[in-house]
């Protein structure tokens, strides 16, 4: 058999009392569409290097531009559906606008799912 494979049981048994168990503790469907709209933010290369940029230093959409070689406006995208999310803030000096990670959460989170890709 493949390492990949799944493996599946030779017979049929449903062991109710871990079912219920577990359906006890399902969290609701609302919240489950949450935290998978939560998950998708990361499925895109550009935003993970802006929350890995992030993680070092507060940037404006300029640097973050040039670091990345991208647009100011496709950074701004970007940054929109971050901030939407609630991943990142951000913050004014003057004409220029600054943004960072939103809070520890995130740092643990990009530094947690690092760790486990590179194990």
């Amino acid at each position: 058999m493949k390492e990949t494979e799944v493996e599946c049981c030779d017979e049929t048994y449903v062991h109710d009392e871990a079912v219920k168990k577990a359906l006890a503790h399902m969290p609701s469907d609302e919240l489950i569409e949450g935290l998978a709209d939560f998950y998708k933010v990361f499925g895109d290369a550009t935003r993970v290097k802006i929350l890995c940029v992030l993680l070092e230093s507060e940037m404006c959409v300029c640097d973050l531009a040039a670091l990345l070689s991208m647009t100011q406006s496709a950074i701004s995208h970007q940054l929109r559906i971050l901030k939407q999310m609630k991943l990142v803030k951000n913050r004014r000096d003057g004409k220029t606008v600054y943004y960072s990670l939103a809070d520890g959460h995130i740092r643990s989170i990009i530094s947690q799912g690092m760790e486990h890709i590179t194990e």
